[in-house]
């Protein structure tokens, strides 16, 4: 899968271009609008937005600060090992302290993409502060010719680049949860 970005200023024409793609087979959790304004994005009911969670780079920067943190655990290990300190003192408190780092270098960086933007959306930044709302669609390699035939049709809408999509996989429990949830009472 790949996310496509498009650029406008109209949200009216954002609701009729999701209407149009979900018509065409695109499902709800592939379409998602991303903006400053979540209170007008709120008034059309068509429209979804970006959850919070995918909004900031909580995930991206909690991989990074895991990545990170092993680095320092490991560094922990060998300088314990290379120092002789594990024949006097054991291996547990240099353990315990590798395993403190890792956790703790992790939630550091966790707590760093809380105040990010999320790191595909940065270069979009501008943008969003001009006021302007960008609608992201993520397609299959068969669904492309789909979203090209609908956005061709609204001028309003400018191409503004192609990003990394979720799997596949998380875009199918989407589906299937939404569809679960229309069938309860």
């Amino acid at each position: 899968m790949k996310r496509v970005f498009y650029i406008s200023d109209d949200l009216d024409d954002l609701e009729l271009v999701e209407y149009e793609l979900e018509l065409s087979g695109i499902s709800p959790p592939q379409i998602h609008v991303l903006t400053d304004n979540d209170t007008e994005v709120a008034s059309h009911h068509h429209l979804h937005p970006v959850k919070s969670i995918m909004r900031n780079d909580i995930i991206h920067s909690t991989e990074i600060g895991a990545v990170v943190g092993v680095c320092a655990a490991a560094a922990v290990l060998l300088v314990a090992f290379l120092s002789g300190a594990t024949e006097t003192v054991g291996w547990v408190p240099f353990v315990m302290l590798a395993i403190v780092m890792l956790g703790f270098i992790t939630w550091e960086g966790g707590l760093f993409g809380i105040q990010e933007l999320h790191y595909q959306f940065r270069r979009l930044k501008q943008v969003l502060k001009s006021g302007k709302h960008v609608l992201m669609v993520d397609v299959e390699p068969n669904q492309e010719i789909t979203l090209a035939n609908v956005t061709l049709a609204h001028d309003k809408l400018k191409p503004a680049g192609i990003g990394k999509a979720p799997p596949h996989w998380l875009i199918a429990t989407q589906n299937g949860w939404a569809k679960m949830k229309r069938t309860l009472p």
